[in-house]
């Protein structure tokens, strides 16, 4: 596995990279070599957090921690992911039967977290096509945190979303 150490509001050192890069390197039995892992490190006032992303085969695994200490961030991403890969495989097991990725067993001692999300409630409803500052309007009237629309420019489906920080971002499609 390529593991890539990036910094925001923080010098990387050779030991914090080290630190990152072994922790990290425990997954390489999950991935094929060619797979690359990204980790952020940023400092914010006195909260150290580490943001690990890994793609691979369409699926992101993508953990982010907070805490007063980077290395004990980095200890905890490192169990984030690794509840992540075992519901990964334990997915993939149960929809085709088969093993598509390189996953050695690891024994589950945490049943309770291992549950299988299922959609409990659909709503619809319609779109109307809006510019992205009418769409946080709306979102702001309904009380919610995300807002689903239709643009008026392209009439392609995007979302707004209020970011902790107070303010808004925007979810376009790629194609």
């Amino acid at each position: 596995m390529k593991i890539t150490v990036t910094g925001k509001n923080i010098v990387i050192t050779d030991a914090l990279k080290n630190a990152v890069v072994k922790k990290l390197s425990r997954l390489d039995k999950y991935f094929n070599p060619d797979v690359e892992a990204h980790a952020t490190l940023s400092v914010q006032k006195n909260r150290q957090k580490i943001e690990v992303t890994i793609p691979f085969n369409g699926v992101i695994l993508r953990g982010e921690v907070e805490s007063g200490d980077m290395y004990a961030s980095i200890d905890l991403v490192l169990d984030k992911l690794e509840k992540q890969i075992r519901k990964q495989k334990t997915k993939l097991l149960k929809r085709n039967n088969s093993e598509s990725l390189r996953f050695q067993f690891i024994p589950d001692d945490k049943g309770e977290d291992e549950e299988e999300h299922k959609i409990v409630r659909t709503k619809k409803f319609a779109m109307k096509p809006m510019s992205s500052e009418e769409a946080v309007l709306e979102m702001e009237l309904l009380g919610h945190n995300f807002f689903v629309y239709r643009d008026a420019e392209n009439g392609e489906v995007n979302v707004v979303y209020k970011r902790r920080d107070g303010n808004y971002g925007l979810i376009e499609p790629e194609f």
